[in-house]
């Protein structure tokens, strides 16, 4: 793979951007959004397990879409570490690329640390989270679902991304984390600017930065009983910045990727009949139900990344040192190698099987206490939505839904549906 940056490559335009076998696939284009394993089918065909692509700018990277290769990366973290430093392609990256706060700089956060510094940051952090009770977790998110939908249930009529899906999962890692309800809103504005990576993403890091260091001064003066203040009484050394940087980390990848699972679990149910149909009748759980949603939409679909430490193969091509690896975990949760249904409630359907890699694997994968916060926070929504509004139904046409635009992370801009009003429970946001 060359080091130097490819002809650049435009975010618009139509048709299929994969192209002759070994051109780079562009990681832009309406197919992320619309057809994404359609496009990871034809990447295989075309590429095998490792795809060379091309980032916003035309900087080169691999996608990882096998389900073998991307378990051998994850799980060799001294070969491919997650340290941004490694990239041999800093020196060409502008200051205001607007992929930059999801690939990560060098910074000292447990995201974009490795070795014995991302483990002092482990220690801190996941300690603070293990020790959120889970009966509380699910008491919050019952009482905030209720209000959330109180607010829209004398209308008959709502979009479900933006008045439930998004704000659910951020109202309750306020509560959690420790900052306060009300900014709760702009944050999840943010972390959405974040993650679509659009000229507004390096303004939106700014402000999310701002919120977490107001966060941190908060809590060192008047400690509570939540995340911040568990993290900051760690014996630990750490500066008000490595809190900070933390605490980013927790909330980006505990909300919008929780919001999407929300949000697209809801699309099933409103669009695939035996996904609705296997809920209302009993016959699976909503766990269960939850479960099949990460294999076959999970929120991340492509994970920024890892990066070789020396020369080596993968998958029948040579990684250089230096070279970003892309995770694609909603390729590999498909990956023919695994798959052994034919979609959700299908009959070969993996209730249980919880080997997707949708918190990624090893080393670096999310903590398990943030999978359970993330788990709880998801089923309880679609347990208060099944049973508040049993009559749910879209108000649009389902190919009118549209895709939120980005290769990264896979969720809906709206979600529009119409249900019989319903009484409030009385106390709203």
């Amino acid at each position: 793979m060359t080091t130097q940056p490819l002809p650049a490559a435009s975010a618009a335009g139509g048709g299929c951007p994969v192209r002759h076998a070994d051109a780079p696939v562009r990681l832009s284009g309406p197919e992320f959004h619309t057809e994404p394993q359609a496009l990871y089918r034809r990447m295989r065909r075309s590429h095998g397990p490792v795809v060379p692509v091309e980032l916003h700018g035309g900087f080169p990277a691999w996608l990882v879409v096998g389900y073998r290769e991307l378990h051998q990366v994850t799980s060799d973290g001294e070969l491919f570490p997650r340290d941004v430093g490694l990239w041999n392609q800093w020196e060409h990256i502008p200051a205001d690329w607007p992929l930059l706060p999801m690939v990560g700089q060098p910074m000292p956060s447990i995201y974009f640390t490795a070795g014995a510094e991302h483990r002092r940051h482990s220690e801190m952090v996941v300690p603070a989270l293990e020790a959120a009770d889970p009966f509380e977790i699910r008491d919050h998110c019952e009482q905030l679902a209720d209000r959330l939908i109180d607010g829209i249930g004398a209308r008959g009529s709502a979009d479900l991304v933006a008045e439930f899906a998004e704000p659910l999962p951020v109202l309750v890692l306020a509560r959690l984390v420790g900052f306060p309800d009300e900014e709760g809103r702009d944050i999840a504005r943010v972390l959405k600017d974040l993650a679509d990576g659009g000229p507004g993403a390096q303004e939106a890091y700014g402000r999310f930065g701002e919120h977490m260091a107001r966060l941190v001064a908060a809590r060192k003066a008047a400690p509570g009983d939540d995340v911040i203040s568990r993290m900051l009484a760690d014996p630990a050394p750490f500066t008000d910045e490595e809190y900070a940087l933390d605490l980013m980390a927790i909330t980006a990848a505990g909300h919008l990727t929780t919001a999407d699972w929300i949000g697209n679990s809801l699309r099933l149910m409103l669009t695939e009949d035996q996904f609705a149909d296997s809920l209302a009748g009993g016959h699976r759980s909503v766990g269960d139900a939850m479960n099949e949603v990460l294999w076959e939409e999970t929120p991340t679909q492509i994970l920024a990344g890892r990066w070789a430490v020396r020369d080596t193969q993968l998958g029948g091509r040579t990684i250089r040192a230096g070279d970003m690896l892309l995770l694609g975990l909603g390729a590999a949760n498909t990956d023919p190698l695994v798959r052994q249904g034919t979609g959700p409630g299908g009959p070969g359907h993996r209730t249980g099987n919880g080997a997707h890699l949708a918190f990624s694997h090893g080393e670096y994968r999310c903590p398990f206490p943030a999978q359970e916060i993330a788990e709880t926070i998801a089923r309880t929504a679609i347990e208060v939505i099944l049973d508040r509004l049993p009559d749910l139904r879209l108000a649009v046409p389902a190919e009118d839904l549209v895709r939120r635009p980005s290769a990264f992370l896979r969720g809906m801009n709206a979600l529009p549906v119409r249900f019989t009003p319903v009484q409030t429970t009385g106390d709203l946001l």
